[in-house]
C-alpha cells in the first residue's frame, strides 16, 4: 500500500547518491554526467557515494543512513534498491530510485520511470509516499524472497551472465539450467494465524512486487497491493515438472491450482527441517536461520513519486 504524505522540497534537501561502481563502468560514467547536470543543481546539497562492489553496498548504506541526509537516491538495479531501502526502513529519510538493472521491479511497482531519465523527472518533481516493504528474520525486501530451487538458479546466473553478459535471456535460460541439476526436494511447515501447513515443494516465492506477479500472469498483484504477500508453493517436487511449471510461468500460462498452492498473508512463518538455509531475495543471496518469520512492515518506507499522481511506468511514449 502507498500513503501520500507531502511534497518533497529538493531545493532545500541534503541530498546523496548511493551508486556501486563494480559493474557497468562506462554506463556509470555517463550517469555521474547526467546527475552532476541535472539533479546537483536542484538540490541543497549533494553528493554521490560508490561502493567498490556489490557487496559493500548494504554497509555503505547504513552509513549514509547515519549521516543526516534528507534524501538518499538509490541507484542501479533490484540489489541496490533493496541495500539502501534496508537502511532507510523506520527512519525519518526519504528514499529516492533510479532503475539500473535488468527487470527493475521495484521502480516498475511505484511507477517512478523505468529509465534514468524518467526517474529523475520523478525525482525533481515528488510526493513522499509512505510504502509496503517484506521483512524475513529481520532482513528487508522489496520484490521477493524464495527458498529451494531459486538460490541455485542466482548461483548458475552468475556463472552464465559472466560468460554471455546480462540480459533477459540469459536470466531466462539460467532458470532451465538450474533447474536441471535440482535434485531433492525440500519438506516445510507453513503457519499462518495458528493454522499449519505441511508442503513437499521443491520452490516456494514469496512475493511483494505486484508488477512481478502481474508480468507472469499469476494470482495475487491485488492483494500485494492492499498490503500482502503472495505466497507461491510450487507443487512440483522435482526438475521435469518444475521445468514445467516454469515454462508455463515464463509464457504467462501458469495456472495457480495446477502449479501453485497460494497463501495470502501479511505475516506467516515457513519452517525447514534444514536449520540455515540459502534463501534468494530480490536477487541476491543469504544464509539465514529456520524458521524463516515474515511479515510485511506497512508504510515503513519513505519514497519520492510522481507528484501528478500519474505513473511514468505507463505514460504512452511519444
Amino acid at each position: 500500500m502507498q500513503h501520500k504524505t507531502d511534497g518533497f522540497d529538493l531545493a532545500s534537501a541534503k541530498v546523496c547518491v548511493v551508486m556501486n561502481r563494480g559493474s557497468g563502468k562506462k554506463k556509470h560514467v555517463e550517469l555521474r554526467e547526467m546527475l552532476n547536470e541535472r539533479l546537483a543543481p536542484a538540490c541543497g546539497s549533494f553528493e554521490l557515494r560508490e561502493s567498490r562492489k556489490g557487496s559493500d553496498l548494504p554497509a555503505l548504506a547504513r552509513k549514509v543512513a547515519t549521516e543526516g541526509f534528507d534524501l538518499v537516491i538509490a541507484a542501479g538495479g533490484d540489489g541496490t534498491q533493496s541495500a539502501v531501502a534496508g537502511a532507510l526502513v523506520d527512519r525519518d529519510v526519504v528514499m529516492g530510485v533510479l532503475p539500473g538493472g535488468t527487470f527493475n521491479y521495484f521502480a516498475r511497482d511505484l511507477g517512478v520511470g523505468e529509465t534514468v531519465e524518467e526517474a529523475l523527472d520523478t525525482i525533481l518533481d515528488a510526493w513522499v509516499e509512505a510504502v509496503d516493504v517484506g521483512d524475513v528474520n529481520g532482513l528487508i525486501f522489496l520484490n521477493n524472497v524464495s527458498l529451494g530451487a531459486y538460490p541455485q538458479i542466482l548461483k548458475t546466473r552468475e556463472g552464465i551472465y559472466k560468460r554471455w553478459g546480462r540480459s533477459r535471456m540469459a536470466a531466462y535460460w539460467s532458470v532451465l539450467v538450474a533447474l536441471r541439476r535440482l535434485r531433492r526436494p525440500m519438506q516445510l511447515v507453513a503457519r499462518v494465524d495458528g493454522q499449519e501447513s505441511r508442503y513437499t515443494s521443491a520452490l516456494v516465492f514469496v512475493a511483494r512486487s505486484a508488477y512481478q506477479l502481474d508480468s507472469f500472469g499469476l494470482e495475487g498483484a491485488e492483494e500485494i497491493r492492499r498490503g500482502e504477500f503472495a505466497v507461491l508453493i510450487a507443487k512440483a517436487k522435482h526438475p521435469l515438472p518444475l521445468m514445467r511449471s516454469a515454462l508455463r510461468m515464463a509464457m504467462g500460462k501458469s495456472a495457480k491450482n495446477d502449479d501453485f498452492d497460494l497463501i495470502l498473508t501479511d505475516e506467516l512463518t515457513i519452517e525447514t527441517p534444514k536449520r540455515r538455509q540459502l534463501i534468494a531475495h530480490d536477487g541476491e543471496k543469504t544464509a539465514l536461520e529456520s524458521p524463516f518469520r515474515l511479515k510485511v512492515r506497512h508504510d515503513g518506507l519513505k519514497v519520492l513519486l510522481p507528484r501528478d499522481g500519474v505513473s511514468k511506468t505507463e505514460q504512452p511514449k511519444g
